[in-house]
């Protein structure tokens, strides 16, 4: 059951819902909506360990910094993997917010996204993070969920809907039915796996060194999960692995295609294993809702379709994916009932600091 208290010192505060992604970052402001989103990037002196930038401006810096100044994303496959860049980085956004819109106001309570694939300690590691970046207290909501509520879909029904995230570190798959969900599988192959499997078929079939934002760039671009109407030659400029120097080489979009597909295949591969596993009562719902795709994996040319083709069940891309997650945590805030029926279900150690 949710603190009294912390219910009346909501009243007063601007709680904030935040999807801690492994590529961005993003806030949502009770009453206020969306107000910051930003790269999981930190800066830092390797000497001092001070942090320099975080965000746009450490984001920046990545791939260009001297040998003492390291730019990195605190959090891997969608978990904490340097718990004190994170806690830094999470108290930064929320000092910058809560001071903007509520200067002197109690503590914010945060509803926080989370991969359902998360551990214990995993957890753990962000509620403490969490805690000491000044929350008064937090709640996690896993992912799925959040991007279902995000999407506005009713996930209070008795009626199954299935939500597909494809985020920068983790695709999460989830059945979702009377404000729980029934099944959910979490695997590391989404946005950052892309941009590697672009990296190394350039290294192994072009001896071509790429960097990160630039695979990243060729995958927004040209990267595609089914066959396009008009497939293009793109140019791939980077370092040539025997002479050191610089490099270009043209390919087509079918090769960046082959080049992702060992990170497609592993997607739907995911959600069929989720439907097969899933409760026959709930198929028939699934069939006529169809499959609810969010994040910015989604995004990627033709993987709707290929979804489509591999499951026989209708695909849609929800409204702007790139924030289901952060909306569903936001609109969580505001529908105390929701959140309070959602966190039932979790064990106390998951809801509360």
């Amino acid at each position: 059951m949710i603190n009294p208290l912390s219910s009346f010192l909501g009243r007063f505060s601007h709680d904030i819902g935040i999807d801690l992604g492994t590529a961005n970052t993003l806030v949502n402001v009770r009453g206020r909506g969306i107000v910051l989103d930003e790269p999981s990037v930190v800066a830092v002196d390797k000497i001092t360990k001070q942090i320099l930038a975080i965000g746009s401006d450490a984001k920046r810096m990545v791939g260009r910094t001297p040998s003492t100044i390291v730019a990195a994303r605190p959090l891997r496959d969608g978990v904490i993997s340097d718990f004190r860049a994170t806690e830094l980085m999470l108290q930064y956004f929320i000092k910058s917010v809560h001071e903007k819109f509520a200067p002197g106001l109690p503590r914010p309570r945060l509803v926080i996204g989370i991969p359902s694939g998360a551990t214990e300690v995993e957890k753990r590691a962000v509620l403490d993070a969490a805690a000491g970046a000044g929350s008064r207290s937090t709640y996690l909501l896993e992912e799925p969920m959040a991007a279902a509520i995000g999407a506005h879909l009713d996930v209070m029904e008795p009626s199954g809907v299935m939500v597909v995230d494809i985020g920068g570190g983790t695709t999460e798959v989830a059945v979702i039915a009377l404000g729980g969900i029934v099944k959910s599988a979490s695997v590391r192959a989404a946005g950052d796996a892309m941009d590697d499997a672009i990296i190394m078929y350039a290294r192994q079939f072009h001896n071509l060194l790429l960097g990160e934002r630039t695979a990243e760039e060729i995958k927004i671009a040209a990267g595609s999960a089914f066959p396009l109407d008009d497939e293009e030659i793109i140019e791939l400029r980077g370092r040539d692995l025997a002479t050191g120097l610089p490099k270009l080489v043209e390919i087509s979009t079918i090769e960046i295609r082959d080049a992702l597909s060992s990170v497609t295949n592993e997607i739907i591969r995911t959600v069929r294993d989720t439907i097969e596993s899933t409760p026959p009562e709930l198929i028939t719902d699934l069939m006529s809702h169809g499959i609810v795709m969010t994040g910015g994996g989604s995004l990627l040319k033709g993987l709707d379709r290929r979804l489509a083709n591999e499951t026989r069940f209708p695909v849609y891309v929800t409204e702007d994916p790139l924030r289901s997650v952060v909306r569903g945590c936001g609109e969580a805030l505001e529908e105390t009932d929701t959140l309070e029926r959602i966190q039932s279900s979790l064990p106390t150690k998951q809801r509360y600091r």
